[in-house]
């Protein structure tokens, strides 16, 4: 356990190390700070040991929450799995049947609220809050929180990257002290690996919310970008997405509740919150509709309502500490009183199974602008870089009705087939949709079948690697073909929970699809070839037996590029051969619609 620190330690601390480069902030005192225990205090978490600055080590936190789950009859803990580095990724459940599995969880009928910290380990405020909150339930007069709801809390999920601590981690974020690092031991970035599920964080992740099945998931962070008012922003699905009741529960039930608790403690909260231009709130914020690699938007895809908490990281960390902690608190009475409109709203979309799905969005500019609680600002012209710079004046300002850019404009749009057939050979492809409860089965015998299968054109890869992927795009069209699916093929139907998962997946103009994160990317490697000698009297054999063929070149031939390149003219024939790669830039994956 760590031990209270000096209080010249503390005064030390009082300014953050980087305090004098960023943006200046107004003194903070609210209700929420009774919230509060002093060092001395038998349960103050380390966070309250070190005077509301600092955050513990893995070993520390683990051990202060040992203490804590053994002294109480509501709280079990359990290991996820563990990291690369060996570290156990933790979860505590807390009900007041003081439940241990997922079976006797489910079986108390209440609705589950899972809350993860730490998957940016830097962004660390929800761990200390969790804590904080977990004492007050135990040990303080808050044990009836959990009379109608369950609580599953992850202090750490990057596990790792926590212990990869500095206090130069992090330049634009006041405290905590000692942040983590931004990305796993394997420098994979979480929030962008839902879809993919690379990392074996994530994988232990996913397996969780699979078994535990939670009816709200809360991610936390804290943000980067621009000054405001805001302490807590957070996001959700938006109303033209894959879970539209569940949007309408969060919008009209649960975020009314959340920012008048806020607001009552003394804090100020507000939407998510980007900038158009960084330089010039005029242009206005965006509300955003992210894709499945994000937490919030891959809880949209599966049907999992979720919240994507950003406090402001030019707040201290203390007000910030409390604000999540004030927002959890919340959750947990909100959706307690409302548990059987909550799950409605996500049976609806589980089987709501709509006939079309958008794959894309693209932006608009939404008919309602938006009040904006923002901080002022001047531009100056830097003498280091010589280029204009904003420096924020730390005064509150309101900005009346500004634009809000969304891209919720349905661009691609495809029809839902009844069913996904895949070769076995594409294990890891199989593997990675069965990972995230995708219902699939498999084909004990050879089948015909009638479907359609997607061809490319004009792949384009990207020129760097990213997440540990070459990611690629491609032109596409469809064809109907009559293929043989040996056994072992998988099917996937799309009539299940996470069915528009599985469209999102296997869509290949989907913006996370296993296409565009290079899971197929085999399919553009062409390894047989012909030589010029033989391509050559084949073409004089192929044009004599079929006059048709003769037509379709010389119309070719009108195209005067492709008249002058004789490398292209013998693979014209070559592609028409019977010699020729069928599966060259064909995706392996059918869609069968009916």
């Amino acid at each position: 356990m760590i031990q209270p620190s000096t209080q010249t330690a503390i005064e030390q601390a009082n300014t953050f190390i980087n305090d004098s480069i960023l943006p200046p902030i107004q003194a903070w005192s609210a209700a929420s700070e009774a919230l509060l225990l002093s060092a001395e205090q038998p349960w103050a978490t380390p966070f309250e040991q070190q005077g509301y600055l600092s955050t513990p080590n893995y070993s520390d936190t683990i051990a202060w929450l040992d203490k804590l789950v053994d002294s109480s009859d509501l709280l079990h803990k359990v290991s996820l799995g563990k990291s690369p580095q060996g570290r156990d990724i933790w979860m505590i459940v807390a009900s007041s049947e003081g439940a241990e599995t997922a079976k006797t969880l489910s079986d108390n009928g209440k609705a589950t609220v899972l809350v993860q910290a730490g998957i940016h380990s830097g962004e660390i405020d929800g761990k200390d809050a969790g804590m904080m909150l977990l004492r007050d339930i135990s040990h303080g007069n808050k044990r009836a929180l959990l009379d109608n709801v369950n609580f599953l809390f992850v202090p750490i999920l990057s596990v790792d990257a926590h212990e990869r601590s500095s206090e130069y981690n992090r330049v634009n974020q006041r405290g905590p002290i000692n942040m983590g690092w931004r990305t796993t031991a394997n420098n994979l970035n979480l929030n962008r690996d839902y879809a993919k599920a690379d990392a074996l964080e994530m994988q232990h992740l996913i397996r969780a919310i699979n078994i535990w099945q939670p009816d709200l998931y809360i991610d936390v962070h804290v943000t980067d970008g621009i000054d405001y008012q805001y302490d807590v922003t957070f996001g959700y699905n938006v109303k033209q997405g894959y879970s539209p009741s569940s949007f309408n529960w969060i919008e009209t039930i649960y975020r009314p509740a959340i920012e008048d608790a806020l607001t009552e403690q003394g804090h100020i909260p507000g939407p998510l919150v980007f900038a158009v231009d960084n330089a010039d709130m005029a242009k206005g914020i965006s509300l955003w509709n992210p894709s499945p690699r994000f937490s919030n938007g891959y809880g949209d895809a599966r049907h999992l309502p979720t919240i994507l908490i950003e406090n402001h990281s030019l707040k201290p960390y203390k007000q910030r500490v409390l604000g999540t902690y004030v927002m959890l608190e919340q959750t947990l009475k909100t959706v307690a009183k409302n548990s059987t409109k909550l799950k409605s709203a996500i049976y609806a979309d589980k089987y709501r199974n709509s006939s079309q799905l958008a794959l894309t969005w693209k932006s608009e500019v939404l008919p309602q602008g938006r009040d904006f609680k923002g901080i002022d600002y001047r531009i100056e012209t830097s003498p280091i870089s010589g280029a204009d710079v904003v420096r924020w004046t730390g005064e509150p300002k309101l900005y009346v009705n500004i634009p809000v850019v969304a891209n919720t404009k349905a661009d691609i749009i495809v029809s839902r087939p009844v069913a996904y057939y895949i070769p076995p050979q594409w294990t890891t492809v199989i593997e990675r949709l069965s990972l995230h409860g995708i219902r699939m089965t498999r084909l004990e015998k050879s089948t015909q079948i009638t479907a359609q299968q997607y061809q490319f054109s004009d792949p384009s890869f990207s020129s760097a690697d990213y997440e540990g992927h070459q990611t690629v795009t491609a032109t596409t069209s469809t064809s109907k073909v009559n293929a043989k699916l040996p056994a072992g093929t998988v099917r996937i139907a799309t009539d299940q929970p996470l069915g528009d998962l599985a469209m999102l997946l296997l869509e290949p103009q989907a913006e996370d699809s296993l296409f565009y994160w290079g899971f197929f990317n085999t399919i553009f490697t062409q390894t047989e070839y012909i030589e010029d000698y033989a391509v050559e009297p084949l073409a004089v054999k192929m044009l004599a037996d079929n006059p048709a063929l003769q037509t379709e070149f010389a119309q070719a031939l009108k195209d005067p590029a492709f008249a002058k390149d004789s490398k292209a003219r013998l693979r014209w024939f070559y592609q028409r051969s019977p010699y020729y790669d069928q599966q060259y830039l064909v995706y392996p994956v059918l869609r069968a619609m009916k």
